[in-house]
Parts: C-alpha cells; structure tokens; sequence
C-alpha cells in the first residue's frame, strides 16, 4: 500500500528533521504552508529547499494547500473546530484543488512528506490534507516524529498550531 508521509517541524533542530526525513525514506518534501517563512534558522522556504537538495531531497511549495488566515486565528484562539470547518471550506476552492491534485501526481510517483509547523499532526491542516489524498487513493498515512523518525503518538494537541509561528525570512 502507497503511503504519505507528514512531518511538523516545531521545536526541531534542521539536523533532526533531515534524520526523520532520511529515515522515512522520504524522496520530497512537500511544503502546506501558506507562506513558507519560518522565525525558526533552517526552515524557510530558500534555506530548507537548498538544504534538502543537498541530502538529495526535492523540495515543492504548495501555497494553495496552506492555512488561510482565518483557519490560522481559529488554531490560535484554540478553537480547533472551527479551524477544521475552515480549512475544509478551503480545500474546496478551485487553487487548493488544483495543488491537491498536483499532490496526488507528486505522491503517486514518489514518497511525499507533507511539511507544516505543528509538531503535532491532530491540530495541523496538514493531516486533512493528507487525510484527503489518502481518502481518494487508498493510501495509508504516517506522522513523522522528528526526535526519533518514526510515527508520532497521538498524545495531547497544541491549540496554538502553525499559526503562532508566525513569519520572518531567514
């Protein structure tokens, strides 16, 4: 069974997130966030795409599967319902569905990790994203656990999700 991969890079150093990468098998990285900017050294969008090209990973920018802003004050606020009601509305415009099907080519043909903040994949839009593919492909699906590269354990969320990161170039 072809399986998609999602990682969190919350609380990471590069060195861990390229280990659980490496140990996946993961062949690219998928970014789902709406603007790839990290306040975190190594995961803005030029850093990590270069980075990774040099362990021979790809690297591609979904922006049209990330988090609108409403989505994200939602997460911030702790209200994870409401988040998922407005992510979901969001994966139904026509950009998101258009890089949702970009993604099922992409993970059709190699082994995808999707990328967001959250550490925690319950309270991140980038498990309904890969719920979605997974869904529509019958595909499995394993949340990356940076400190030991494997799935992570369905432990306590974080209400503030990839939101609070917020954004500055590194």
């Amino acid at each position: 069974m072809k399986t998609i991969a999602t990682i969190g890079y919350e609380g990471a150093a590069p060195e861990a997130f390229d280990a659980a990468l490496e140990k996946a098998g993961v062949e690219m990285v998928v970014d789902v966030r709406a603007m790839a900017l990290s306040r975190r050294p190594g995961f803005s969008k030029t850093v990590l795409s270069e980075r990774l090209r040099r362990l021979g990973l790809d690297y591609v920018h979904l922006r049209g599967l990330g988090d609108p802003k409403a989505g994200r004050d939602a997460a911030r606020a702790g209200d994870i319902t409401l988040f998922r009601k407005i992510f979901s509305r969001h994966l139904e415009t026509q950009v998101a569905q258009a890089d949702l099907e970009t993604l099922r080519t992409l993970a059709a043909k190699r082994r995808v990790a999707l990328l967001c903040y959250e550490a925690d994949a319950a309270a991140c839009h980038r498990k309904i994203v890969a719920n979605s593919i997974a869904k529509s492909e019958n595909w499995s699906i394993v949340h990356l656990n940076v400190e030991q590269g494997q799935s992570a354990s369905r432990g306590r969320s974080r209400t503030n999700d990839h939101s609070r990161e917020g954004v500055a170039a590194a």
